[in-house]
């Protein structure tokens, strides 16, 4: 056997692997106990007495031991102590810092000839020797690029084209982009920045009243769309007189002449993106640069109540908090020109917008899906992507089908077993995907990601340990969690590299400070270390657009953001996220409740997919509605003796009864309250969703309007549970 490993070339790592991970943990003199040979002391005698074949058989061991010892992985040599990621400032009344920062000043910017986001892509342009820039491909093709050069001369010629129809180079310009990712998102994004406009994005499903209140509140003459059916959309509102002020539509694909002419009689003039080019080439303006402190972007917030709140971000705001990004992750992952990003997530979201940035900054390439969320693992294996930038619900959809397709009692300990393995290597500080364990078990994960991811980035909602952990082990590549809101840009804090435990959301950025506060009616005390997340530094908006008093219920006379959510400061000087301070109510017994914390737990049972957790002042407990997950759904179902197809489980009491039990087992294990458990459930069996107005496009929960679609079935788990 062990001659066998030696002359095989390919097997003899994953032998000293299967060794190494057997030994690991063991002191010399056992490992000379475990293989029988004697102590040190009697090595000489030892080796005389041994025949050749012995000798040949203990020498290759031995070189096969000292080749692990030599290639073996090393940890990640993380820019701070983990023990201390943050520092409280002095007389900052609790408020704590980065330790990363070398100064105390905040920082608002990493590079001096990138302080404003057109700076950012003249960078890019500068560093990449006209590198590939934006990628796009169709259906079974690989990607198509445009080079940096030729995105920065289509947004001149764009940006030119638009001061032509009456567009003014001035930061009181707003621009319109209501559009799909796409490469002509980012050319129009850059064409308002070459000229000192404004972009406003509008969100795919924001909902015809929505759109209607921000192209009037934001005066926005001009939209770019994608599709005719959305410059369709548009015009009607034009036709019944609600947008008065829509003067121009750009479209980025073909349109019928019809819909030309159904413009032109209700005054608005369509054009198309490539004859707006045409006409800004033929007269080309010279670049009206903007100032960090100008506008950039209004991004409206879609929020869950009332109309949308256009949060103001500066281009200095984007550079700082992309910069505190940068700060952390410098020593270990820094972006490079040869990264690659996929990008799905809504170009609307900060999220999005920042990461990009990063990349653009360092002369990368995007390279944008195909539109289509259910072909993203084909777009990810024609892209090879190194950076990936996800939301939890997605990392869990991937965590829930791995599991899902290790069917038997077998597979899933095997399973279980190499990510124990591999996630001892994480807690060590070793990030890698050249394993034992990779070779036999985590390659096909990788590979339906491209193979070459480097980098995981998540955020804009919570996301589960459980799953945090398996895929930082499971990827084999660094998996960072943000913590945030679009008021602070995106993000506020980040995993420190090096740290990856799970439960917290990282450290401060360099970019801001961040300080709790009391939240009495829900007995969070700042001296305790709990309280309501503020947050301050260049970072944090300028305010909501025309919006005076919902300006000041976010930023105080101080400049402190207060984001509505409560944290808790850990020894490690981490920040975790533990309630929400909206969204909370009171049952009929007095007791304050906040659902959102209830859903993060019950989120967790392994056959629900979403959860809506509701209360009432006039009621004493809880109810919630149900989603399973169909690909889980049904194997759970089965180990518990129960059959059937995905629309039968969901109307069989029986597992209706199994999954409630094991929502409240989770709830009891998480140190919920027994008035916090919800006592009786209704299955439905169709997703939340954007398209069906339960989710928000940041795919947060809509309570006002979950509440009243499933008003009957609240109604009738109260009257059947009293």
């Amino acid at each position: 056997m062990l001659t066998f490993f030696l002359v095989s070339g390919g097997s003899l790592w994953l032998f000293a692997e299967l060794v190494l991970s057997l030994l690991e943990k063991m002191q010399t003199q056992e490992i000379l106990r475990i293989l029988r040979l004697p102590e040190l002391g009697d090595l000489g005698q030892f080796f005389r007495s041994l025949s050749a074949t012995t000798l040949v058989s203990v020498g290759a061991l031995a070189a096969l031991l000292a080749y692990w010892f030599t290639h073996r992985p090393k940890a990640l040599q993380p820019p701070c102590d983990l023990l201390m990621q943050s520092e409280e400032l002095e007389d900052g009344h609790g408020a704590r810092r980065s330790v990363i920062a070398s100064s105390p000043q905040l920082l608002t910017h990493y590079y001096d000839d990138a302080r404003t986001m057109y700076q950012v892509f003249r960078r890019g342009l500068s560093i990449s020797g006209n590198g590939p820039c934006l990628g796009f491909r169709k259906p079974k093709q690989p990607y198509q690029w445009l080079s940096y050069q030729e995105v920065a001369d289509r947004a001149e010629f764009l940006g030119s084209g638009l001061l032509q129809h009456n567009c003014r180079a001035c930061t009181d310009q707003f621009i319109g982009v209501f559009a799909q990712n796409r490469p002509e998102w980012i050319i129009a994004e850059l064409a308002c920045y070459t000229y000192s406009m404004v972009v406003v994005p509008l969100y795919d499903t924001l909902g015809p009243g929505a759109i209607r209140y921000i192209i009037n509140t934001a005066d926005i003459s001009t939209v770019v769309v994608d599709r005719p059916q959305k410059a369709a959309l548009l015009l009607e509102h034009v036709e019944r007189k609600e947008t008065p002020g829509l003067k121009l539509i750009v479209l980025m694909e073909p349109f019928e002449e019809a819909l030309r002419e159904r413009g032109r009689q209700c005054g608005v003039a369509l054009k198309s993106m490539q004859a707006v080019e045409d006409c800004g080439q033929e007269h080309r303006r010279v670049p009206v640069p903007p100032q960090p402190e100008d506008l950039s972007i209004v991004c409206f917030t879609s929020g869950t109540t009332g109309n949308p709140k256009g949060a103001m971000l500066t281009h200095g705001n984007v550079v700082a908090d992309f910069s505190g990004f940068l700060k952390v992750t410098e020593k270990v992952i820094f972006p490079r020109q040869d990264d690659v990003l996929i990008s799905f997530l809504p170009l609307a979201h900060m999220f999005e917008r920042v990461i990009q940035s990063v990349v653009y900054c360092h002369g990368g390439r995007v390279g944008f899906f195909q539109g289509d969320i259910r072909l993203l693992s084909e777009d990810m294996q024609a892209l090879c992507p190194t950076i990936f930038p996800v939301v939890p619900r997605l990392l869990n959809r991937m965590y829930d089908k791995i599991f899902s397709q290790a069917n038997t009692p077998v597979k899933r300990w095997l399973l279980e077993f190499a990510a124990k393995r591999k996630q001892a290597e994480v807690r060590s500080g070793i990030i890698r995907n050249d394993s034992i364990w990779d070779e036999l078990f985590f390659n096909k994960i990788q590979a339906s990601l491209g193979g070459c991811v480097r980098m995981i980035v998540t955020g804009a909602a919570p996301a589960s340990p459980t799953v945090l952990g398996f895929l930082r082990a499971a990827l084999g590549c660094q998996v960072y969690e943000g913590y945030g809101q679009t008021e602070c840009t995106a993000g506020c804090t980040f995993t420190t590299p090096g740290d990856w435990t799970s439960g917290h959301v990282g450290a401060p950025l360099p970019c801001n400070h961040i300080k709790l506060v009391d939240v009495e009616e829900l007995n969070y005390w700042a001296s305790e270390g709990e309280g309501e997340i503020c947050v301050r530094g260049p970072n944090v908006f300028k305010g909501y657009l025309k919006d005076e008093d919902r300006t000041k219920e976010a930023l105080d006379s101080d400049g402190w953001l207060h984001t509505g959510d409560i944290g808790k400061w850990l020894p490690t000087g981490t920040l975790k996220i533990i309630d929400r301070k909206k969204h909370i109510f009171k049952l009929a017994q007095g007791e304050y409740v906040a659902p959102e914390k209830i859903e993060n737990i019950y989120i967790r049972s392994q056959p629900v997919a979403q959860v809506y957790v509701h209360g009432d002042s006039l009621k004493a407990f809880l109810v919630g509605i149900v989603v399973p997950d169909p690909e889980v759904m049904p194997s759970w179902a089965q180990k518990k003796g129960i059959e059937g197809t995905y629309g039968e489980l969901c109307t069989n009491q029986d597992l209706k009864k199994a999954i409630l039990e094991d929502m409240v087992r989770l709830g009891k294990e998480s140190g919920l309250h027994s008035f916090e458990q919800v006592k009786a459930i209704h299955i439905h069996s169709d997703m939340f969703s954007v398209q069906n107005g339960l989710l928000t496009p940041t795919l947060k929960a809509k309570r006002p309007e979950l509440r009243q679609y499933f008003k009957k079935q609240i109604e009738e788990l109260y009257s059947t549970s009293m």
